[in-house]
């Protein structure tokens, strides 16, 4: 592992039955990188991702945060790394019982134990951070559009200012302005607190604007990292047709027929 590793994958396998979903997955992502994993629908970029949070453990292999093994870690030591978390979730994930201020200091207040008052505080700063007034503070997440939504979603990762950021699908269902603010601020939001960025998402224009490096998985292996810029000439086939988004190639698409 290079010494600037903040996340490290190591041969990782995980299967569902007889169907493989990771079959040897082996990365590093460095400390204060954007690192975006790119893929068709059902070829494992969400398992990957639980896995490295810890939802799922894998059948195989091994996960480094720190240089810390994850894998079979005891629960206060698991308490401790995800503390270094933040997470977008791929629908926002809101909860519809709580405003928009109680849902972006939930882990602040629930998590850290941070008292009322200066968790409202800390929430209302956060929305401003995303573009979001203190007059949302008070709304109910239904009130809100799915943009701003996602924005509060944004917040909420970002409120216990986390060394480690995870997007799952950061812009899907918007539409492609709001797409664009949501990619700035992911951008904006990593770059101001100095995180490590780790993003899943088949959205070709999201993954190019917030990624520093880019990786795509098919059949449960990484077939292909490198940096973003240099994407277009991977020499890869199955690379260039899901960059460019074409039905004719050697990924096909399995059709009822």
């Amino acid at each position: 592992m290079t010494a600037q590793a903040k996340i490290q994958l190591v041969d990782v396998h995980k299967s569902f039955g007889s169907k493989s979903v990771l079959d040897g997955v082996t990365v590093d992502i460095a400390a204060g990188e954007s690192f975006v994993v790119i893929g068709g629908s059902g070829t494992g970029k969400s398992v990957m991702l639980k896995c490295i949070l810890g939802l799922m453990r894998p059948d195989q292999g091994s996960i480094l945060v720190d240089g810390e093994e994850t894998v079979g870690m005891a629960a206060r030591d698991r308490e401790r790394v995800l503390k270094k978390f933040g997470m977008l979730f791929q629908g926002a994930a809101l909860f519809d019982s709580l405003s928009v201020w109680e849902n972006v200091a939930f882990g602040l207040i629930q998590g850290l134990r941070m008292d009322r008052r200066k968790a409202h505080d800390k929430a209302i700063e956060k929305l401003y951070q995303v573009g979001l007034g203190a007059d949302v503070a008070k709304l109910s997440p239904a009130e809100l559009s799915g943009g701003m939504q996602k924005r509060v979603a944004l917040a909420r990762a970002i409120a216990a200012e986390p060394e480690i950021i995870f997007f799952d699908e950061p812009t899907t269902g918007l539409d492609p302005i709001m797409a664009d603010v949501i990619n700035d601020l992911i951008v904006k939001c990593v770059k101001e607190l100095g995180a490590t960025a780790v993003s899943i998402t088949h959205d070709m224009h999201s993954a190019r604007k917030i990624s520093d490096r880019m990786a795509m998985l098919y059949h449960g292996k990484l077939i292909w990292v490198g940096r973003t810029a240099d994407v277009d000439r991977s020499d890869s086939a199955y690379v260039d047709q899901f960059i460019h988004g074409r039905a004719d190639g050697p990924i096909k698409m399995e059709l009822r027929r």
